[in-house]
């Protein structure tokens, strides 16, 4: 099942973060150009759009999505560029729902206009 499909589960304490060889394959599923593990703890991710408009609306997507999934992004919004970082704060780093939640930004930012 692809990544975009499956539900954001949250972990425990007890959990442990990801490491590299647990989560390349995770990282192979979202889109390359968007997204990078940085320092072995969150993802981050720059969505580009022609426009500010646009850049808004898939904010405001990216935070319903956020409450559905009840798995909060950091988000930044500028104009033309969204800017997302992600991780498992209650492991203090990469979980296989922040990928999740990824590929589900990738999946809804599929329906904007290229810039």
């Amino acid at each position: 099942m692809a990544l975009a499909d499956q539900e954001c589960e949250a972990c425990t304490s007890e959990d442990e973060p990801l490491t590299e060889p647990e989560y390349a394959d995770y990282l192979g599923e979202l889109e390359d150009d968007v997204w990078a593990v940085v320092d072995d703890h969150h993802l981050e991710g720059a969505y580009e759009f022609p426009d500010f408009r646009n850049a808004l609306e898939f904010t405001y997507e990216v935070g319903e999505l956020a409450e559905e999934e009840w798995h909060h992004p950091d988000i930044h919004l500028q104009w033309g560029e969204v800017r997302i970082e992600v991780w498992t704060h209650k492991i203090d780093g990469l979980h296989e729902s922040d990928f999740v939640m990824a590929a589900k930004m990738d999946r809804c930012y599929e329906e904007y206009p290229e810039e």
